[in-house]
């Protein structure tokens, strides 16, 4: 049965929060993860089970876990979407907390597609600083 769109939403979360602790500390435990979310441990252990279970992080009980080469590969996807989704809300000019929010809540649910399109917007903001402050300000109401 394939995963709800809640757990799939969960699994990304807990993908995204191993990898930020191993790159951090070197290593995730489930009480790091627990703190994080703030949420109780036993509830990060099922997950955490269930995340082995599926091949994503190997967990060696006491001891914190890993990510699986195919958990580290969707991890990095993870991280890319949230930051291309980042960078792009900056580039509206969209306040450091309301973005964090929605890229939140966006990344979990944005197709491939529309992702590769808004690179190419960012791409081309890029380019063009004259275009980019048009567009900051449009998003400001201002134009």
């Amino acid at each position: 049965m394939p995963a709800s769109p809640k757990e799939s939403v969960a699994v990304e979360d807990y993908l995204e929060k191993i990898h930020e602790l191993i790159d951090e500390k070197g290593y995730a435990r489930v009480a790091d993860i627990a703190e994080s979310f703030g949420i109780a441990q036993p509830s990060v252990s099922n997950m955490v089970r269930r995340l082995d279970e599926k091949g994503l992080v190997i967990h060696e009980k006491y001891r914190g876990m890993t990510l699986t080469s195919e958990g580290e590969k969707l991890a990095r996807r993870i991280i890319k979407r949230h930051g291309i989704l980042s960078e792009f809300l900056d580039l509206l000019g969209i306040e450091p907390e309301t973005a964090y929010h929605d890229v939140e809540g966006m990344e979990h649910h944005i197709s491939s597609e529309t992702l590769r399109g808004i690179e190419q917007i960012i791409a081309e903001l890029k380019k063009d600083a004259k275009m980019q402050a048009r567009v900051r300000a449009a998003s400001a109401g201002e134009g």
